[in-house]
């Protein structure tokens, strides 16, 4: 098996969204986003998978040295040696996939967060890295895409854990932040052991909101000239915008199960939303010569 083939089986058994919005790319950036999506899901499961901290920090560390080793075009997991090719043609920092790590490391040392600013440094550290890593492989000629993909990685993470808030407390994680279940009157012990306090609901449609304001701010950000090479974020977002109408049209039911999208729904709204942007690229690149 090739390290591209243990990569693109890697994020097909995985049964993630994001696989859904990296069918419209080129070979070459196809090849790129799914080694990142591989080497993510990689670190993640070290996290979630291991019930022994020591074990999951001592393979943390194997994967920081992986990556130093991978730098120096001397990797030896298939995931680092899927990604030798990005590296040397597109820029694909160091930094940011260290401070992949730093995220999960998180997951170790805290199951807690006080407020919405501790939060956010995870999101950045667990998403908003990936987005700008994401952003450089699809291509941008104006940088205020960069803004754009990491506001757009955060909203994703948000999302994320609006939807398995039951199974983060299953795990004995509660990512919503304290003084906001305080704010709405939800006891953090209620959720680790299951239950369904009175303003759940309520808590769970902001934090639904919350997510909502950084999409809209995401795709604001987006200049019109990088909307056709980001396009695979613009579908992420409306898959999980979707998602999104989903927790609220069930009645933020996630702490009795898990809301999801159909694999057909999902390549729906990937096809269609892939054909809007089509037309769009058309419609500006004629307003564009228009104006020139």
């Amino acid at each position: 098996m090739t390290p591209e083939q243990y990569c693109e089986d890697k994020a097909t058994h995985s049964g993630s969204s994001f696989y859904y919005s990296f069918l419209f790319l080129t070979p070459e950036k196809r090849n790129a986003i799914v080694a990142l999506y591989a080497f993510c899901r990689e670190v993640d499961d070290v996290v979630d998978d291991c019930a022994d901290t020591d074990v999951a920090r001592a393979k943390l560390d194997w994967w920081r040295r992986e990556l130093d080793q991978c730098f120096a075009g001397q990797p030896s997991h298939p995931v680092t040696r899927a990604l030798q090719q990005p590296l040397e043609r597109m820029n694909l920092p160091a930094e940011y996939f260290h401070e992949i790590l730093d995220g999960m490391a998180m997951d170790l040392e805290r199951t807690r967060y006080d407020s919405f600013r501790d939060l956010a440094l995870y999101c950045h550290r667990a998403a908003g890295v990936v987005g700008l890593l994401s952003a450089e492989i699809f291509g941008y000629q104006h940088r205020d895409t960069l803004k754009y993909a990491e506001q757009l990685g955060t909203a994703l993470q948000l999302t994320n854990i609006l939807r398995d808030v039951r199974e983060d407390a299953q795990r004995g994680r509660i990512y919503l932040p304290l003084d906001e279940l305080s704010e709405y009157r939800v006891n953090p012990h209620d959720l680790l052991r299951g239950a369904k306090p009175e303003g759940l609901r309520d808590l769970l449609h902001f934090q639904a909101q919350r997510a909502r304001d950084y999409y809209q701010s995401a795709l604001h950000r987006l200049p019109p000239r990088d909307r056709y090479p980001q396009r695979s974020g613009i579908i992420m977002a409306a898959i999980y915008q979707t998602l999104l109408d989903e927790i609220e049209s069930d009645g933020y039911r996630v702490m009795e199960h898990r809301v999801q999208l159909t694999p057909l729904r999902k390549l729906w709204i990937a096809w269609n939303t892939a054909r809007r942007e089509r037309r769009w690229r058309r419609k500006y690149g004629k307003q564009q010569a228009h104006v020139s």
